[in-house]
C-alpha cells in the first residue's frame, strides 16, 4: 500500500512538472506572437517608434523573466530527479551501456516506469 501512495506522489509530482514546462514554453512563444504582432501593428499604424519603445521595453523584461522561470523550472526538474534516487521505492534501474549492470541479487533496487 506504502509502494502505490509513495509511486502515485512521484507520478503526480513529476506529471505537474511537465505541465508547468510547456505552460512556460507557451507563454513564451505567445509572447512571441505578441512581439511580432506589436511590430506589424506599428508599421500599420505608422505609429511612432519612440512611443511604442516602453512597450517593447516591457515584454523584453517579460521574455527575460520567463527565460529565468524556464530554467528556473528545468533545475528543479534535475533536483527532483536526484532526489528520487534518495527515496526509497522510487530508485531506478539502469539498463543499456551507460552504467554497469546492479549486481545479481541486489534487493535495494527496483524498476521504475
Amino acid at each position: 500500500m506504502r509502494k502505490q501512495v509513495i509511486e502515485q506522489a512521484a507520478i503526480e509530482v513529476a506529471t505537474q512538472v511537465r505541465t508547468v514546462e510547456d505552460c512556460i514554453e507557451a507563454a513564451l512563444a505567445e509572447v512571441a506572437e505578441l512581439q511580432s504582432r506589436m511590430v506589424h501593428a506599428r508599421s500599420t499604424t505608422r505609429a511612432g517608434f519612440v512611443a511604442s519603445h516602453a512597450a517593447f521595453e516591457q515584454l523584453a523584461t517579460t521574455v527575460s523573466s520567463l527565460v529565468a522561470a524556464r530554467g528556473g523550472i528545468a533545475n528543479c526538474h534535475a533536483a527532483l530527479v536526484d532526489t528520487k534516487q534518495t527515496i526509497p521505492g522510487l530508485r531506478t534501474v539502469s539498463w543499456g551501456d551507460a552504467e554497469d549492470c546492479p549486481e545479481e541479487g541486489s534487493t535495494h533496487l527496483r524498476i521504475v516506469a
